[in-house]
């Protein structure tokens, strides 16, 4: 079982032509690096991938965190990985769901990461794919995208 959050976005403003969960998954996965908790960002297909990695490589200095596209990087790969494809190993807690429907390995994962995009189209996806991760008995919770800056609780 996993524990599944949703993150709510409240605009549909894209940050430098990235959708605004692209934002939002950066900064968790920077929050999750600095916690030595390595990430899966798993993504809809190649050319999302590399536009998250090149999404990374623009953080500033202090933020970098060190990642790598699958297949790529040192044995065992970076902290933080990006994928298109489901993954040959599971030896990360954490994974960060990109795409628009729930990855079947989902359950590999201590805990997944969704989002709930402002616009209806996507939202309608997004609670798609709550009603499956619920019916598929994870422990849900909801919370507003701006809680990603305070202090992250772990319940």
């Amino acid at each position: 079982m996993s524990n599944v959050t949703f993150y709510l976005l409240d605009e549909t403003a894209e940050i430098n032509q990235q959708p605004a969960h692209f934002a939002l998954a950066c900064l968790l996965a920077t929050q999750h690096y600095r916690q030595k908790q390595k990430c899966l960002i798993y993504c809809q297909n190649q050319q999302q991938a590399e536009q998250f990695d090149e999404l990374l490589w623009q953080l500033p200095n202090d933020a970098f965190v060190p990642h790598n596209l699958a297949g790529e990087g040192p044995v065992g790969g970076a902290p933080v990985e990006i994928c298109w494809q489901p993954p040959s190993q599971f030896n990360r807690p954490v994974l960060i769901n990109l795409t628009d429907h729930i990855p079947a390995f989902h359950q590999r994962f201590r805990q997944v990461i969704d989002f709930v995009p402002a616009l209806e189209a996507l939202k309608v996806q997004a609670r798609e794919r709550y009603k499956h991760y619920r019916a598929a008995g994870n422990q849900l919770d909801t919370l507003p995208a701006s809680s990603i800056n305070e202090t992250q609780h772990h319940g």
